[in-house]
């Protein structure tokens, strides 16, 4: 988000530099070229107006369709065309008023190409807005809620990199982090779908070097019982072969593949167990060690989560920051913990 909105700023301000100079060279005196001009303003103008408002309400509620252009923005994209397409015939019959016209125009320019650098900026390193799209950590977050997130406390990110520096803190058990879902490939399928590019909400359960196991639905930390967060507990099981070792003869009667530990490790560290195990990996997982650098996160609703139960532990630098507070709606305003 803060990547597209700080290339819509550049794109502004170029535009704006770009007509200063065709102006002054008189290159649009003729209508046509004068109102192709006026509707490309108005192009930019509105995608970058609708760009900062995304980021003060937060980006995360779109529905995808299948191309993974979301509804939202396809309508959004038609109706910047046709008050563009208006904006061409009210140009090219207003002729007469172009002064006016360009005058009004690069004085917007400059203004969403400052606002534009301005948000981006505040979005690369301080603070940013997203919306609850997922009931995944019911009840701490709800869907809906609209939240701000620190980008500080974890230290200053290099934009367009995953490079950290001037950390205030460690990462600690608890913590409700954002992230980019850690997808090497844009084509890795995890949850029953594309994940690549999306940022994720999720708490901290694991740090490296944390043991952890669930069983029967149960957490369990370094084999010490963790407490339940806003869900209720419900199995499911399908019965397997019989098998003949104990650990397969375990596993079957929890209705599990039964894998050896170094693969299982390894399936996980790779985000490919879920393939293996699918959905029984939510109430049965592990144990595993979290790889150093990573931390285990779930979902506070752990029934309906698709966590590092399924695609792995996350990186540090795939950490944008932690929820800080609720600010929408107004019954719902309250600090994140």
């Amino acid at each position: 988000m803060e990547q597209r909105l700080f290339i819509a700023a550049c794109i502004m301000f170029v535009f704006k530099l770009l007509s200063k100079y065709l102006f002054k060279k008189n290159k649009l005196s003729k209508p046509v070229l004068f109102a192709l001009w006026h509707s490309c303003f108005l192009i930019l103008f509105l995608g970058c107006l609708y760009s900062i408002f995304s980021f003060v309400l937060g980006n995360g509620d779109n529905v995808l369709l299948e191309d993974g252009v979301s509804k939202k923005d396809l309508w959004v994209s038609l109706l910047i065309l046709l008050i563009s397409v208006c904006g061409f015939f009210y140009a090219k019959a207003k002729s007469f008023a172009r002064e006016s016209i360009q005058h009004f125009d690069i004085d917007w320019a400059d203004t969403i190409s400052f606002a534009g650098f301005v948000a981006s900026f505040t979005m690369f390193f301080f603070i940013q807005a997203f919306k609850i799209p997922s009931a995944s950590m019911y009840n701490t977050l709800q869907i809906g809620d609209h939240l701000f997130v620190n980008k500080t406390t974890y230290g200053f990110r290099i934009p367009l990199t995953h490079f950290h520096f001037g950390q205030l803190r460690e990462v600690q058990p608890d913590d409700v982090i954002i992230f980019s879902f850690p997808a090497e490939k844009k084509d890795q399928i995890n949850c029953g779908g594309y994940q690549y590019g999306r940022d994720y909400v999720k708490r901290v359960v694991a740090v490296p070097g944390d043991i952890v196991e669930i069983k029967d639905g149960d957490l369990y930390i370094n084999h010490k019982k963790a407490p339940l967060r806003g869900y209720e507990v419900f199995r499911i099981a399908e019965r397997l072969e019989p098998v003949a070792t104990q650990e397969e003869t375990e596993a079957a009667q929890k209705g599990l593949t039964y894998i050896p530990p170094v693969i299982y490790q390894t399936l996980w560290e790779g985000r490919q167990l879920e393939h293996e195990l699918g959905l029984s990996l939510r109430d049965n997982f592990g144990p595993v060690t979290v790889p150093a650098g990573q931390y285990f996160v779930m979902g506070d609703n752990r029934d309906d989560s698709c966590d590092s139960r399924f695609w792995g532990a996350v990186p540090f630098e795939n950490i944008k920051g932690t929820a800080l507070f609720i600010h929408w709606p107004l019954s719902r305003i309250q600090m994140i913990h």
